[in-house]
């Protein structure tokens, strides 16, 4: 899994870029910007509702949870969602994924 920057520091580090040499300089557009990351970690069983609060009309929402997807981000609030909603996305997306490679090895047999 990539090591990364956390958002909290994103404005400190040179063009935001994470120690595998990803541009996150989405970052710095964030409504979480400055907020207590501890929002965004919620204790199991403890709301999530504030943190999607936050992320509801934040502009770079769709960055943050590609780049949650994307590496597998298995805690927190990314992009407004879970990491059940996450789980969700990336279980479909690999059905998705599935299905469309199906019909092409049915094609070549």
């Amino acid at each position: 899994m990539p090591q990364s920057i956390s958002l909290t520091n994103a404005q400190n580090t040179p063009a935001a870029i994470d120690l595998d040499g990803e541009d996150k300089s989405w970052q710095d557009m964030a409504n979480c910007l400055g907020v207590d990351p501890d929002l965004f970690f919620p204790e199991r069983g403890a709301s999530t509702r504030e943190a999607k609060e936050v992320c509801k009309g934040c502009v770079v929402r769709d960055d943050c949870l590609e780049y949650a997807l994307a590496n597998g981000e298995k805690f927190g609030i990314w992009g407004g969602m879970s990491e059940r909603e996450r789980r969700r996305i990336r279980r479909q997306r690999a059905l998705a994924r599935a299905a469309a490679a199906a019909p092409a090895r049915t094609a070549t047999a």
